[in-house]
């Protein structure tokens, strides 16, 4: 063994500890039946991890894509014990319908979480969830009353708390007092990632069936950017860079320090370098999450420099001892004064998961951390506890973010109040928690569940 396996193999045991020995224990040979609902490419990165760790039979598959849908069969035909295809649904009710399900994996466009999510609880499933879990704070609520009635373990995508060397640098680093007092946590994404360019509107694909793709989104004429994969260029199907990555690096924070609900979220940004593009979110945004004596502060670019280059997304701790900067890559821990500085890289796990290596699109360096939340996701199912990320640390995290864009969008400051689940004194603002649905499809609501 090298010194980078050696090290690699070091973070592993350590998370393994930081997490708790029971957090990933479960029953390796009970067999599960699995069915996922979007077969695009985090869907096959998600359900391809979950093959990986435990011995499930993928049943059924859905996607309104039919194209998509026939290669997530081979694929899945091909990397399965069984070896079997599953059975192939255009429509998620029909598959929900069957309650022959024991996991659901909801790995849809953002549009699509909410009602996948809670039919699936009602069918009996315990369910895996994508990021953000709703595109409105209301679609949040209602998620988290119905795993609460019926009783389901919910697990949410933000992987980052399952990460081997982000957990070993919140124990290190964090827990051990090496930052001093925390005062300020910066989140930043600046990947060249927003959807550019205007192409014309077209009738869509005749694999893909648009209108059940739409759903209760607002209808927008087709081009090529909504499918596949560059639906986030467009707030009607999500929340834009704050819903896709903000989310991750706020949640990872409140995670990290144990935080709560921000007491003031703040928002300013918008359109200001590509304004020729059809997309509509913002291209430069800064938001605020205020807790006693801490600010926590997002900025994204999608065009320029970042402000490091080593750290394009992530976060970075300050503390009046020491720094720490995280990211899905690496953390680096700076001493203010003396003391030994800390770097540490991911985990890969290339040798243990050969099929990481020729895996078309997967992101290597996140395998792993997917595969340690599939199995805590497993061992809540098994003792019937809470997992790592809860469906309501996930409400919170995609709820602040909402509410970030929301007030870009008003141009004010919000003050939240949890219990009552509302904007404090703020009506125009809370009309904003709900958006409207494109019939004949109906909102969710908490109390209705």
């Amino acid at each position: 063994m090298n010194r980078r396996q050696f090290l690699q193999s070091s973070a592993v045991g350590l998370a393994v500890s930081a997490m708790g020995s029971s957090s990933m224990e479960f029953d390796k040979e009970k067999p599960r039946r699995v069915g996922l609902i979007g077969c695009g490419w985090y869907g096959k990165a998600d359900l391809l991890r979950l093959v990986q760790v435990a011995p499930v039979e993928v049943v059924s598959l859905c996607d309104v894509d039919s194209q998509m849908l026939n290669n997530a069969a081979d694929l899945v035909a091909v990397r399965q014990k069984s070896r079997k295809k599953p059975r192939l649904y255009g429509d998620y009710r029909q598959m929900l319908k069957e309650k022959d399900l024991d996991i659901v994996l909801v790995d849809t466009p953002d549009h699509w979480h909410a009602l996948a999510m809670i039919e699936a609880v009602k069918s009996g499933a315990d369910v895996w969830v994508q990021k953000p879990i709703s595109v409105d704070v209301v679609e949040g609520q209602a998620m988290l009353a119905a795993a609460r009635k019926y009783k389901r373990v919910v697990q949410v995508g933000t992987q980052r708390r399952s990460t081997p060397h982000i957990i070993e640098a919140r124990d290190r680093i964090i827990r051990e007092g090496k930052l001093g007092k925390i005062g300020l946590v910066e989140i930043y994404c600046y990947y060249h990632m927003r959807a550019s360019g205007n192409p014309p509107a077209v009738n869509p694909p005749a694999y893909l069936n648009y209108e059940m793709w739409t759903g209760p989104a607002p209808m927008r004429p087709y081009n090529k950017l909504i499918h596949p994969r560059s639906w986030r260029a467009f707030m009607e199907y999500g929340n834009g860079i704050v819903g896709d990555m903000c989310i991750h690096m706020f949640d990872m924070t409140r995670w990290m320090l144990g935080l709560g609900w921000p007491s003031k979220i703040g928002s300013t940004g918008g359109i200001f370098i590509d304004k020729a593009s059809i997309a509509n979110i913002s291209d430069t945004q800064t938001a605020t999450f205020d807790y006693p004596d801490l600010r926590v502060v997002w900025q994204h670019r999608s065009w320029g420099h970042s402000a490091d280059p080593k750290y394009p997304w992530g976060a970075t701790f300050y503390g009046d001892q020491g720094t720490l900067k995280v990211s899905v890559y690496s953390y680096d821990y700076i001493p203010l004064e003396g003391g030994q500085a800390i770097h540490r890289d991911v985990t890969y796990e290339l040798e243990q998961y050969p099929e990481d290596k020729t895996e078309k699109d997967l992101e290597k360096h996140v395998a792993p951390a997917i595969r340690w939340h599939m199995r805590n996701f497993l061992s809540a199912i098994d003792s019937r506890s809470k997992p790592v990320a809860d469906i309501e640390e996930g409400y919170i995290s995609t709820a602040s973010c909402i509410m970030a864009n929301d007030s870009m969008k008003l141009r004010r400051e919000f003050a939240w109040d949890p219990a009552r689940r509302e904007v404090v004194g703020d009506e125009e603002a809370n009309r904003l928690l709900r958006r409207n649905y494109r019939q004949p499809w109906t909102h969710p609501e908490p109390d209705k569940i």
